[in-house]
């Protein structure tokens, strides 16, 4: 047993694998020297699929390259890196990893926040795969999960209420929060995922947070 079946599928409690979608020999050699080679080799291994009953799903970064440009398409971004969207949770929190950067950016389209954290020293000394690893087994369900009104968790009451997701749906909420809408349970819908986070995108002003990792080596 590797260390991503110890740590994430089992330890972390995102195991097993759902919905697992065969990821084709030439999306491997598209993304081979851009992406890590241990990401490729997850692909390999479990496809792009969901984990944790579909709270978290790995997916292609050509699917979802029109949310990538529409979150951070007109930003300073763009210019200080090359970004793909690896992975996604069910509320649409996507992570995206930078070529020189590693996993450098987290968006919140709920609220508009985009979460820079500069890891370019990181990704230097130990390198892109180790940083993956890392990536992976450092991610927690808690912090995954979308919060109610009420601070209560929404993912396990959206799955009974709503149903099971797939690669293409996440549960997002009409009216979106931008326009006023209230974070309960009964305003959730299951909704086609790329499309719904483009309109998100242009819904409210984009809020770049603060890099608190640069900060703490200042």
């Amino acid at each position: 047993m590797n260390r991503f079946e110890e740590d994430f599928l089992d330890y972390a409690g995102f195991g097993p694998a759902m919905q697992s979608k065969v990821v084709p020999s030439d999306k491997i050699a598209r993304f081979r020297g851009k992406l890590p080679d241990k990401l490729l080799e997850y692909w390999q291994t479990y496809g792009w699929c969901g984990y944790a009953k579909g709270l978290f799903w790995t997916v292609d970064p050509d699917e979802w390259e029109p949310a990538l440009e529409a979150w951070i398409g007109d930003t300073p971004f763009m210019e200080q890196d090359e970004y793909y969207v690896i992975a996604r949770s069910a509320f649409g929190e996507l992570y995206l990893w930078g070529r020189e950067s590693g996993d450098s950016l987290t968006i919140q389209p709920c609220y508009s926040k985009i979460y820079p954290n500069d890891c370019r020293g990181r990704l230097l000394k130990y390198g892109a795969d180790k940083c993956l690893e890392v990536f992976f087994t450092s991610l927690h369900k808690e912090y995954m999960d979308f919060e109610d009104i009420n601070e209560t968790p929404l993912f396990e009451r959206a799955l009974s209420a709503l149903g099971k997701l797939d690669h293409n749906t996440l549960y997002g909420f009409v009216p979106a929060l931008a326009l006023g809408g209230l974070a309960k349970l009964e305003n959730l819908q299951k909704l086609s995922a790329v499309e719904h986070l483009v309109i998100l995108a242009g819904l409210a002003d984009r809020q770049i947070m603060m890099d608190i990792g640069k900060l703490a080596r200042l």
